[in-house]
């Protein structure tokens, strides 16, 4: 019995820290800008692979190089969380961006739906992260010309 007493809160443990893994990723993603990108080290494992719709990156200095690219002309963004879902080492997170670029969408703000992919090591750092949205949505349907034209074919579809 004491054995089982003691396995039941190591796993209430486990459940506790996997928790605070996308705990303190939300809230990190919801304060991060151009001018505080050092808090990406306290989410991602120097060994970070990060992959979106448009790029694959290695480590976390190339990591925070990318980051400081993609935040160069964003006026705002936020992240809506909601649902979140983890499994041990896993996590899937569904969320909307809200973002304005200087040079998308006439600087106006506007949503980015999509899922996240997280796999951490043992210490709880981030090792493995993956974006799935739509890159039309976000990028191409965004620039004047090209926009209106990716909108109509689309619809067409």
């Amino acid at each position: 019995m004491g054995f089982e007493a003691n396995s039941h809160r190591s796993a209430k443990r486990d459940r506790k820290e996997i928790a605070m893994i996308t705990e303190k990723f939300t809230q990190i993603y919801q304060q991060l800008n151009k001018d505080n990108l050092e808090l990406l080290g306290e989410l991602y494992s120097e060994e970070i692979t990060f992959i979106d719709p448009l790029n694959k990156i290695e480590g976390l200095d190339n990591l925070t190089v990318y980051f400081a690219d993609l935040y160069e002309n964003v006026s705002s963004i936020s992240f809506d969380f909601s649902e979140i879902k983890s499994v041990e080492n896993t996590h899937f997170l569904i969320w909307n961006m809200t973002l304005a670029h200087s040079k998308l969408n006439a600087g106006k703000r506007y949503v980015v739906p999509g899922v996240t992919y997280l796999k951490t090591d043992d210490s709880g750092k981030i090792n493995y992260h993956r974006d799935y949205f739509d890159a039309g949505k976000m990028l191409y349907e965004q620039i004047p010309v090209i926009g209106t034209i990716i909108s109509w074919i689309k619809r067409k579809l």
